[in-house]
């Protein structure tokens, strides 16, 4: 089995409805983004994914949420913009972009600051 991994960045501010606590005060952060795609049988040329494939489809997943407002999009107007359900909207996604043959996007990490993080990935 083979595992990729790419690390991104974007920026955002957001708030955590009903937090209760110092987050649900409008903030922002300098999220980081790891994603990992996984898969067993390289290509001819001796790739998994190329590379600049996957930092492309990161780019635009990340592209949306970049310098926003996250509870105003889609994604988090019903669901709190948390390190959890940004990771999973970036996994679903660039599922949808990158997952082909047997690769798949197996885990995305976000980032909200150096020591805190939430990952998503599917059994």
């Amino acid at each position: 089995m083979y595992e990729l991994k790419v690390t991104s960045r974007f920026a955002a501010a957001h708030q955590l409805r009903e937090f209760h606590g110092a987050c649900e005060n409008l903030h922002g952060h300098n999220w980081k983004v790891e994603v990992y795609v996984t898969g067993q049988n390289l290509r001819k040329e001796g790739l998994l994914v190329d590379f600049g494939e996957m930092k492309q489809a990161t780019k635009e997943a990340l592209g949306t949420l970049d310098h926003r407002f996250l509870n105003e999009l889609e994604p988090f107007r019903d669901n709190n913009p948390s390190s959890e359900n940004i990771a999973h909207h970036i996994f679903k996604y660039l599922s949808s972009k990158l997952n082909h043959g047997d690769v798949r996007v197996s885990k995305v990490t976000a980032w909200e600051s150096e020591d805190a993080c939430a990952s998503y990935m599917e059994p």
